[in-house]
């Protein structure tokens, strides 16, 4: 946007195509990559998982990866208003993507915190999660790491390892249930209070600022996870971990809860339909080649998963030999694997402190990158809402530091002795695959059948000179929309209530809250069509029509393709003159 009597600043554009780049990819290779897809494909069938994970790959990963990022670079626009120049009809999306990234902004940030808290007591001289010697330890707590206590452990029915007892007992604090709120965690908020800061000056000045932070939040991630692989590979045991991760089952692909995962893990993983690839995009210049981008960027996000499976399951090897016990034992998928499994393991290694300190730094920056590009998703798109207002010289940063008040006063909650209850509340229903699905279905509707997938290709070809291939248009218009709408159908046919650690049962009270949450953002999908379509002017049809055609200030001729072909002011002339000479 041009400078308005110079009070409104310049939207911006990357510095350079590496600060994209960097963004993105700190962007989905995340968390999920590390403690969720080796889990996935242990559980789901280990290599024949990555028959239907590749299939989702292909028929919804790249086609929405590709049209997320083109809609924000050709639109210029965040995640609602690209949709109202798009596609007015369907700017329910927009707004459905943005309060699901409210949500997570509000939840995840909080396992930064726990990360800090373990990376501050892994420069003890002993690791407090390595012993049972502790005030919170109780007496039915055994030091896995002592291997000649073992064979008591086994016989234990009762007995906790002491790296489950400081996750539990320390970190959280953690309380009979949901119902016992209890108080707050003053280290853990210390620690969040930290990260909310850091991630704060990571985006303060947009683009300017995220686009050099990522210099090193983004790669130094990959330095951490070399140097864990080559640790982890080198463990006795780990070979057993490996083939373990890898062994192919295939009769479980016959579970439809399998196909309904891997659907899951792509469009979590990539951060599609919330609107995170749009705003990302809109900061391009309009002739960047993001049709090449997007295949790079999916390869690096599905390769780093892959990889982190070979990481962390070769510790996972290595603690079950150490430990005489099958792997399926000590492996475990989210908070569990990256708090519990992992350090007891690096508490078995000579150097812990060492290799506890490059876990948790690289959960950290995994972490951070995912979280403030979320923020900064939400803040370019409210902005971008209303430009006049917040684009003003200064405001960005008032605004920002406003929206980051407001999300760590609602998740003060998670930080209290039942704080890990609300956590998972957040986590099963209000950020979950289900969710992102339904979205995804309905944006390659809107564009594949609404906007037009051709237009699409032609906005595309317009931008990177290069046409897609065909498989992307047959994918908008039939494959990811019905593939996504059959993971989402299945999703809610197949709900299991959620339990915490596999024991505690929620009160009904906290399933509905937790549906609540889930259908905020689904329902304002079709609330928004169908209260559009009652609040406009004309007949039925002319409110479908006005709402489904594009904004007429969208060419399909860029500037750049404009000015190459456009024929000077002299040519101009002298072709004028001949025309009324052969007149004449």
């Amino acid at each position: 946007m041009k400078t308005i009597e110079g009070q409104i600043e310049e939207r911006g554009h990357w510095g350079s195509k590496a600060e994209f780049i960097l963004t993105v990819a700190g962007n989905v290779v995340g968390l999920g990559n590390v403690w969720r897809f080796p889990y996935l494909c242990y559980k789901y069938g280990g290599g024949a998982f990555l028959i239907p994970y590749l299939l989702f790959l292909v028929i919804c990963g790249l086609p929405l990866f590709l049209l997320d990022t083109a809609m924000g670079q050709y639109t210029q626009e965040g995640g609602i208003t690209c949709w109202r120049r798009l596609c007015p009809l369907a700017e329910g999306i927009g707004y459905a993507g943005q309060l699901i990234q409210v949500y997570s902004c509000m939840y995840y940030i909080i396992i930064l915190a726990w990360a800090l808290f373990y990376l501050i007591f892994s420069f003890r001289s002993q690791l407090p999660w390595a012993s049972c010697d502790n005030m919170w330890n109780t007496d039915d707590c055994v030091n896995l790491a002592a291997k000649n206590l073992t064979p008591k452990w086994k016989t234990l029915i009762n007995s906790t390892s002491a790296a489950t007892e400081f996750w539990e007992r320390r970190v959280l604090a953690l309380s009979g249930g949901i119902e016992e709120v209890g108080k707050i965690n003053w280290e853990i908020l210390l620690c969040l209070i930290a990260m909310w800061i850091v991630s704060y000056f990571c985006i303060w000045k947009g683009v300017k600022s995220t686009g050099k932070v990522v210099y090193f939040t983004a790669t130094f991630p990959y330095v951490m996870l070399l140097v864990l692989l080559i640790r982890g590979l080198t463990l006795p045991g780990a070979l057993q971990g490996v083939v373990f991760y890898l062994y192919p089952k295939p009769a479980l692909l016959a579970d439809s809860q399998v196909w309904m995962e891997a659907g899951a893990q792509i469009v979590f993983s990539y951060s599609l339909s919330v609107g995170t690839l749009t705003v990302l995009g809109s900061y391009n210049k309009y002739n960047n080649n993001c049709y090449r981008d997007c295949f790079w960027l999916c390869l690096l996000d599905s390769g780093t998963s892959l990889v982190a499976g070979f990481a962390v399951f070769s510790v996972l090897g290595f603690m079950a030999h150490e430990q005489g016990v099958p792997i399926e034992e000590v492996a475990e998928s989210g908070p569990g694997l990256a708090f519990i499994a992992y350090p007891q393991a690096v508490a078995m290694m000579p150097f812990p402190q060492l290799w506890a300190v490059c876990f948790f730094i690289m959960i950290i920056l995994l972490g951070l990158d995912t979280h403030f590009v979320a923020v900064e998703t939400v803040v370019t798109s409210v902005m971008d809402l209303f430009p006049a207002l917040l684009r003003r010289v200064g405001r960005r940063e008032i605004f920002l530091l406003l929206f980051c008040l407001a999300c760590f006063v609602g998740q003060l909650c998670m930080v209290t002795e039942g704080g890990m209850y609300v956590f998972q509340l957040f986590d099963h229903y209000a950020c979950n695959g289900a969710n992102l699905m339904f979205l995804s279905a309905f944006e390659s509707l809107a564009i594949g059948w609404i906007f037009g997938a051709e237009r699409m290709f032609d906005v595309i070809e317009d931008m990177t000179n290069s046409r897609p291939n065909y498989i992307f248009m047959l994918c908008w218009k039939y494959l990811t929309p019905l593939a996504s709408l059959a993971s989402f159908v299945c999703s809610v046919v197949e709900y299991r209530p959620l339990t915490f650690n596999r024991w505690y049962v929620y009160p009904d009270w906290a399933y509905a809250l937790g549906w609540l949450l889930a259908l905020s953002s689904i329902l304002l999908v079709p609330g928004w069509a169908m209260g559009r379509m009652f609040a406009g002017k004309g007949s039925l049809k002319q409110r479908w029509l006005q709402l489904c055609n594009p904004d007429t200030n969208l060419p399909l001729i860029s500037k750049r393709r404009a000015e190459e072909t456009a024929v000077p002011t002299e040519m101009k002339d002298l072709v004028r003159m001949n025309i009324e000479e052969r007149e004449n």
